[in-house]
């Protein structure tokens, strides 16, 4: 990596696995052993509310919506969707639309909007993202690596301070749609973003599953962590929901709902089933090639459920500004 991540709970002469300032293990932990911080962390005297928290309260005033994408379990589709959706939200020119990548670990996005290779400039307003139209923004650690196959090494407190930059510090303009393609899981970046987010209110989180029950488990969990940290669910996506044979338009279930799929789960958890993506080979052509699946097949089954779901987004954060306006 070429770059270097300012982070407020790590100290800039802090060993290279600190555990943050604002951790419980702050100035106890081994990791901290002959750092020339650990009085001070152990003291508790430098813990207390990030000033960044402020910050991008104030930088996403300029945000009308935030949306989360979540699943809990990975391949299940999430970053294809989140890539989709900024697609099809832009496509209405006069809206101005970012997708955000903060699965650092593994940023597939920038290969799926076609903009491998690109790399972020510095500019006096902060870091400038790459675009793939007038009205449509991407950022992602991606950008900031030398090749795409490098890995990113690191602990929590280092993509804690990755994703603080990207919501503080990228010069991200008026935007009418801010989504969030989250890796999967439960883990550091979730509890980051949702930390930094909470004070600039975010519209709710979309949750991406397959049918079968090995991926519903883990949503329910990744519903579970939305109720706990208080993060609206706008509904649940299943993808890969049935294989129409485009020759013989026999249906096929390719990953059997054994415990009732999405539908099933929704209606136990009360939550919103927002639709049903059936499998269609050419979405991975296109998200290899870079291109929208909309535009390459716009007569497919899974672009018309694909606009569907994408309508009640929209009406969803409709009704969520209009009701916080009306409490604000």
């Amino acid at each position: 990596l070429w770059f270097s991540v300012r982070m407020a709970d790590v100290p800039e002469n802090a060993p290279q696995h600190c555990p943050g300032t604002s951790s419980s293990e702050a100035g106890k932990s081994s990791l901290c052993q002959g750092c020339p911080n650990q009085s001070l962390c152990a003291s508790g005297a430098v813990a207390g509310p990030d000033p960044a928290i402020q910050e991008i309260k104030e930088k996403m005033k300029m945000v009308k919506h935030k949306i989360l994408v979540l699943s809990g379990k990975g391949g299940v589709g999430k970053s294809t969707f989140s890539a989709h959706l900024a697609h099809g939200l832009a496509e209405d020119e006069t809206k101005q639309v970012a997708l955000l990548d903060i699965d650092i670990c593994g940023p597939s996005i920038p290969k799926m909007m076609g903009l491998e290779g690109e790399q972020v400039h510095q500019s006096g307003s902060g870091w400038s993202p790459v675009y793939v139209d007038d009205n449509l923004a991407v950022m992602s650690v991606g950008f900031l690596l030398n090749s795409p196959d490098d890995a990113v090494i690191w602990r929590g407190p280092k993509k804690n301070g990755m994703i603080k930059q990207f919501l503080r510090d990228v010069d991200w303009g008026e935007l009418d749609y801010l989504i969030i393609d989250t890796p999967p899981g439960t883990s550091d970046e979730h509890l980051s973003v949702v930390q930094y987010l909470r004070a600039a209110h975010i519209d709710g989180a979309v949750v991406i599953t397959t049918p079968q029950e090995v991926s519903l488990q883990d949503v329910r969990k990744e519903i579970n962590f939305c109720r706990k940290v208080k993060l609206p669910v706008i509904g649940v996506i299943e993808n890969m929901s049935g294989f129409i044979c485009p020759k013989c338009k026999n249906e096929s279930q390719i990953f059997p709902p054994t415990t009732g799929g999405a539908e099933k789960m929704c209606q136990d958890l009360n939550i919103t089933l927002l639709g049903k993506v059936p499998l269609d080979p050419q979405i991975g052509k296109s998200c290899d090639r870079g291109k929208s699946f909309f535009s390459e097949v716009p007569d497919s089954l899974a672009t018309t459920s694909y606009r569907k779901i994408i309508q009640r987004i929209q009406e969803y954060c409709d009704m969520y500004r209009y009701q916080d306006g009306k409490n604000s």
